[in-house]
């Protein structure tokens, strides 16, 4: 049962837009309620224009934004006044009526109005909210859907065939509730939940209450029925899932790539997705159609259903199908753009947005995490659609051509126009070891802020969990993510990658910047002093190097290694043979790493800082004492015995390493590989010859 979250006490001080904050943010809070970005709510009351007279107006829902989090800010005002002619009219094509709506508009800097203003404005109610409830659609998307609502509401509602939202359907309903004034809510079929009220309150009681009566008559009719059927599958272990998802998703990602963009992924196994995917009739059932136009939007027609028979030890057979499966999927997409196409239609991706598995769960895809991510909750709302329906007869959904007309919808494309033309590295997953320190935070904040997901692998993990924070609040949650990782645990970075595929699908960019440095005179230098440098930066960059040369080649889209190498990888400092002498082998590894990836389209490359005191832990540690006493100076004095050395007398900052970082792994390099990049002020004794 859905829970009446109103409180009289947190409403307290609300009115007016207030008000319809409030209990629009109600409705959106549950999504078994209202999907999200879907639904619209209204209020009609009066305001003082411009001119200092009072308006009769309707703020609205505007356009794009989302019930659960808008404020006051995403709504519109509209004259009535205005609106009031449309009421004669018997037809108005949907970019006649967006631009007259936009006259209507009392500030024009409030957002643009949904699509279906007009199914609130033409009902004669002050408070009305549009809804896409999982109980309502399931009864709205069953064939006998409409003799059901009669056993459930009586004549209270009013039954609205399935119609493109825009004039002629707000015409309908506000037709058929003037005929019907006995009526207290709508039916869309296919679609969705229409209900008003005198006050705010009323409106969203109602809500509650119709949803609450269709879910208890879906329960009745369902009894000791199992849910689709019953089981067909068994579910893999917790354990055995973790481990599939993370070998398969980089595979996955790779394959829904088109065009040289690529996507994120997500998975979801909760209990109530692993239930519709074992089932016998999950199959046949995903592929009817979408549940609901909103559904449609974010998870195309129909999901890619893999036909597996869920066993751990044949993870190969499944690699195999997902190839065959995602090449066919894109195939019949073709041909379904191809049948139904208008003039001048252009074909988004081909690729499935929502692939099932059987034992496994859900996959989801997205041009980021968040849109991945809302891929797979609509859909997870479309399999409680389908349980619901299932229950009450035979689960129908919109025609092709319907479905197409969603999803190529000028009014739709219009909103992708507005959105801001894509960052460098957006669809992009970088992993930056030395997440925490001062070069792998700078490099981590400026790859988020040109669009990409960023992993901060380090041991500091408290440190690499504050910048992730501080990423995630910025730029959105999901952005970054902190991993606690010891390069030299072949177990600890293995881990990490896995946790990588299964959170974002792959990486696409690695920067091995995890460092520490050691002075000694060649004669005091001891063995384990040796072995640390040689095993952090040595074998530390080798183990993930290799992890992430791996998965770039399961993925198959390419993919850029940058190594932060040093002054010292071309030049012998003094007093630091083990650091020196690691620093070379990193260099040439990456040299090598270049010449083995080139068939890949993976390139590696190396930047060469000198004296990058801001930020780094290890100008914090011995390593400022060592190299003072070694150029025979005090500690404080090194910032400017280093400007002092360069020929452009210049200090040098985490900013710079990163954006050499940035430059070699963005589409500006992308014919570059196994090259070196000094980035010291210009050190006369380290310059490459």
């Amino acid at each position: 049962m859905v829970q009446n979250l109103w409180s009289e006490k947190e409403k307290d001080g609300k009115s007016g837009l207030g008000e319809l904050v409030y209990r629009s943010n109600l409705l959106g809070a549950d999504r078994s309620v209202c999907n999200w970005g879907g639904g619209n709510t209204s209020m009609k009351t009066t305001e003082v224009d411009f001119r200092g007279q009072e308006v009769d107006v309707m703020w609205v829902k505007g356009s794009g934004s989302d019930l659960a989090t808008m404020g006051e800010k995403n709504f519109s005002a509209l004259r009535l006044e205005d609106i009031a002619p449309l009421f004669e009219r018997e037809e108005m094509s949907d970019e006649e009526m967006v631009a007259y709506l936009g006259h209507c508009m009392i500030d024009h800097s409030h957002p643009r109005s949904s699509i279906e203003t007009l199914l609130h404005a033409f009902l004669p109610f002050k408070h009305v909210d549009h809804t896409h409830p999982d109980a309502i659609i399931s009864l709205c998307c069953a064939d006998n859907g409409k003799e059901l609502a009669k056993d459930i509401f009586g004549d209270r509602f009013v039954w609205v065939p399935y119609i493109r939202p825009g004039f002629t359907l707000s015409r309908m309903i506000a037709d058929g509730v003037k005929e019907n004034p006995e009526a207290e809510l709508v039916l869309m079929e296919k679609h969705g939940l229409v209900v008003w009220g005198d006050t705010a309150k009323e409106s969203y009681d109602r809500t509650i209450a119709v949803i609450n009566e269709a879910e208890q008559f879906i329960e009745k009719k369902r009894g000791d029925e199992p849910a689709f059927g019953d089981a067909k599958y068994s579910s893999l272990s917790r354990e055995q899932r973790e481990g599939i998802f993370a070998e398969v998703l980089p595979l996955i990602r790779g394959q829904v790539a088109h065009k040289g963009k690529g996507m994120l992924l997500s998975y979801e196994d909760s209990d109530a997705t692993l239930e519709f995917v074992n089932s016998k009739q999950g199959k046949e059932l995903s592929q009817v159609g979408a549940a609901c136009p909103d559904h449609l939007v974010h998870t195309k027609r129909v999901p890619l259903f893999i036909d597996w028979e869920p066993e751990a030890s044949d993870v190969e057979r499944l690699k195999q199908k997902i190839v065959e499966n995602i090449q066919a999927y894109k195939v019949e997409y073709v041909s379904y753009f191809e049948r139904n196409k208008n003039e001048g239609d252009k074909m988004f991706e081909p690729s499935p947005r929502v692939i099932l598995i059987p034992g496994l769960g859900m996959v989801n895809t997205g041009k980021s995490l968040a849109m991945a991510n809302v891929s797979g909750a609509l859909y997870t709302r479309a399999i409680s659609v389908m349980r619901g329906t299932t229950a009450l007869g035979e689960f129908v959904s919109l025609s092709e051509n319907e479905s197409y007309e969603i999803e190529y919808w000028p009014l739709e494309l219009y909103k992708l126009t507005l959105a801001p033309a894509e960052a460098e590295f957006s669809r992009k997953v970088a992993f930056v070891t030395g997440g925490a320190g001062g070069i792998g935070s700078e490099t981590c904040r400026q790859f988020a802020a040109q669009g990409a997901h960023v992993v901060l692998a380090d041991v500091n993990l408290e440190g690499a969990e504050n910048v992730a924070t501080e990423m995630n609040e910025t730029y959105g949650e999901g952005r970054a993510m902190a991993i606690k990782m010891d390069v030299t645990s072949e177990t600890a970075i293995k881990e990490a990658f896995a946790k990588v595929a299964r959170t974002y699908g792959g990486v696409d960019m690695i920067v091995n910047n995890a460092g520490l440095a050691t002075s000694s005179p060649l004669d005091e230098t001891s063995l384990d002093e040796w072995n640390l440098n040689m095993n952090v930066l040595g074998t530390g960059y080798f183990l993930v190097a290799r992890e992430a040369f791996s998965q770039m080649k399961t993925q198959q889209t390419g993919g850029s290694m940058v190594f932060i190498g040093s002054k010292n990888s071309i030049y012998a400092g003094k007093n630091a043979s083990a650091y020196s002498a690691v620093k070379a082998m990193e260099a040439h590894l990456a040299r090598c790493i270049a010449s083995e990836g080139g068939e890949f389209s993976i390139r590696v490359n190396t930047v060469l800082p000198d004296a990058v005191l801001q930020g780094s832990a290890i100008w914090g540690s011995k390593w400022r004492e060592e190299r003072a006493a070694a150029y025979g100076i005090e500690p404080d004095q090194l910032d400017e015995h280093y400007r002092k050395r360069t020929t452009l007398g210049v200090n040098i900052f985490p900013s710079d390493i990163a954006e050499a970082i940035l430059f070699l792994s963005s589409s500006k390099a992308e014919k570059t590989t196994g090259c070196m990049i000094t980035v010291d002020g210009g050190v006369p004794a380290a310059f490459t010859r």
